[in-house]
């Protein structure tokens, strides 16, 4: 099994990011747009717990994401091919995360253009919160 890394679109875009509003939990809920140089991420609710980011690069074609939560990548879409990543367990076990926490979810990755190698894991360890600025917000 590999280990699966998962990074959050948020703390990529966190250091630079150019909002005109301040996006705090209320105003999150209905969407939000973040935008840096050569990146525009437009990230807006969709069913089933999903976040749907429509990210649109300077030098690359679209990208469509739904995120579980906002957090783990279940499905994206580009002109370079789609990659859905199929949960063996039940994601909804996971949230809310709580300090403390711990748990392990095997994935299988499907590809438009590769057949299955096996599971993949995501371990998450919650250690605690975090804040992060977004320009002039905090």
């Amino acid at each position: 099994m590999k280990i699966l890394t998962i990074g959050m679109t948020l703390a990529m875009l966190a250091g630079t990011a150019q909002a005109a509003d301040c996006v705090d939990g209320k105003s999150a809920k209905a969407g939000f747009v973040l935008e840096k140089p050569g990146i525009r991420s437009e990230f807006r609710p969709a069913p089933g717990g999903m976040i749907a980011v429509a990210n649109k690069y300077e030098s690359d074609s679209p990208q469509t994401q739904y995120l579980y939560a906002g957090l783990i990548e279940v499905f994206r879409d580009s002109d370079t091919g789609r990659l859905s990543m199929i949960p063996l367990g039940d994601l909804k076990k996971l949230f809310p995360l709580k300090a403390g926490a711990k748990s392990k979810t095997e994935f299988v990755r499907l590809s438009s253009k590769k057949a299955p190698k096996g599971t993949e894991t995501l371990a998450l360890a919650v250690k605690g919160k975090d804040s992060y600025k977004l320009g002039d917000c905090k």
